[in-house]
């Protein structure tokens, strides 16, 4: 049977390693409809060679002149525009699988309208449970969708884990979930060096290829952060049962701790095809175009606790985590805020976590209500951070 795939974020990383992987498997998916925000030229050379009934771009502007490429490519390809559109090309009825792959707070309503209607779901973009965790698995259960994770980290807990972990950790027997981090280019800095970072070192990742923001959440260990919180919704798990551990050649992609003392781990070369294509057609494999792994030529694999004080992120999200509510979307909102001020050379790098403190402590989590709750405190959070960019924070 071939599957109907809908890519949202198709231009990003992951959307071009999930076509990727697509590509080699004709006789088991399509596309469907692919989206993208901004790199158009990209997005027209993906609908010319993956032909979908749908694209979804951010203007209308953009919509024009795409529409325009594709007819003139004699392509019949159908472009629309904005947050309507998005949520359209998720939950349609003919699309069976949806990449959830567009980065940050953007990609929540989509994505859970994936989940509502039931869909298989590839959550690439991990905003969408740090900001609305409950509702986001409540919508999972009450539909019966099939939720499976796309970070790396995550896959690896998920392909460790025993079948029945959803009956609880503790009755599987796990007791930790460990979740590895390569450390992020200043792995080794001190906190003077810390203070004069660049955007193009933040972003120079030394194993994986990934977009600015999440390069730069991985430089701060940000991302390691929103991972934990994560966790502890994909797997049920209580903050304190989700470890970080640094492990700089990015082979082994996360643990699992069982009371008898085994540990379970899944090890592969840091290529994000690997977890797309175990995603796309679980529980089957099928080729990713990965190359194995060479342990010989990896020859070792080190471990070491992450520093608490030069990376604070770590610490802010373990603490909105277990604080519960609004405070992870807080987080997820004055984070973004933050790395796009470091991105645009407004703030410092060691400013982004002192603005996502800010921020936590002027906004105190309270329960979640609904969606548009969530999207209420998200727009508050990224107003204070705002301010404080803007004031270095004198005033919010």
């Amino acid at each position: 049977m071939t599957l109907s795939v809908t890519v949202l974020g198709a231009t990003g990383s992951i959307g071009v390693s999930t076509l990727d992987v697509i590509a080699r498997h004709p006789e088991r998916y399509r596309v469907h409809a692919l989206t993208g925000h901004s790199r158009m030229t990209e997005l027209a050379e993906q609908c010319r060679q993956y032909r979908p009934q749908r694209a979804v771009v951010a203007t209308a502007e953009q919509a024009s002149a795409l529409q325009q490429t594709l007819r003139a490519a004699g392509l019949g390809t159908e472009v629309s525009w904005g947050a309507a559109a998005l949520t359209e090309v998720a939950a349609a009825p003919e699309v069976d699988v949806v990449m959830a792959a567009i980065v940050g707070a953007a990609g929540l309503r989509p994505t859970l309208a994936a989940a509502q209607a039931g869909k298989r779901v590839l959550l690439a973009n991990k905003e969408a449970l740090v900001m609305s965790g409950a509702l986001f698995m409540q919508a999972v259960q009450a539909s019966g969708a099939q939720l499976l994770p796309i970070d790396s980290e995550h896959n690896a807990i998920f392909q460790c884990m025993p079948g029945n972990y959803a009956d609880g950790l503790a009755r599987v027997g796990v007791r930790r979930i460990l979740l590895t981090a390569s450390g992020g280019p200043f792995r080794s800095f001190s906190q003077a060096q810390l203070a004069n970072v660049t955007p193009a070192q933040a972003c120079a990742h030394p194993n994986w290829s990934m977009g600015q923001k999440i390069s730069v959440d991985s430089a701060s260990m940000m991302n390691k952060g929103l991972e934990l919180i994560e966790a502890c919704w994909l797997f049920d798990a209580h903050p304190d049962q989700v470890e970080v551990v640094v492990h700089p050649q990015s082979v082994v992609h996360s643990l699992v701790d069982y009371v008898d003392g085994s540990v379970l781990a899944q090890l592969g070369n840091p290529d994000m095809r690997t977890p797309i294509a175990h995603a796309l057609a679980w529980p089957e494999r099928i080729d990713s175009g990965v190359s194995a792994l060479d342990l010989l030529l990896t020859a070792r694999l080190d471990f070491e606790a992450p520093d608490p004080l030069r990376f604070p992120c770590l610490r802010l999200a373990r603490e909105a985590a277990a604080a519960g509510g609004t405070s992870c979307a807080v987080l997820n909102a004055a984070n973004e805020v933050a790395v796009q001020a470091f991105l645009d050379g407004r703030v410092g790098f060691v400013d982004i976590p002192v603005i996502i403190e800010d921020a936590l402590s002027r906004l105190p989590g309270e329960p979640v209500r609904e969606l548009e709750h969530i999207m209420a405190v998200d727009h508050s959070a990224r107003t204070c951070a705002e301010r404080w960019v803007r004031t270095r924070g004198k005033s919010c």
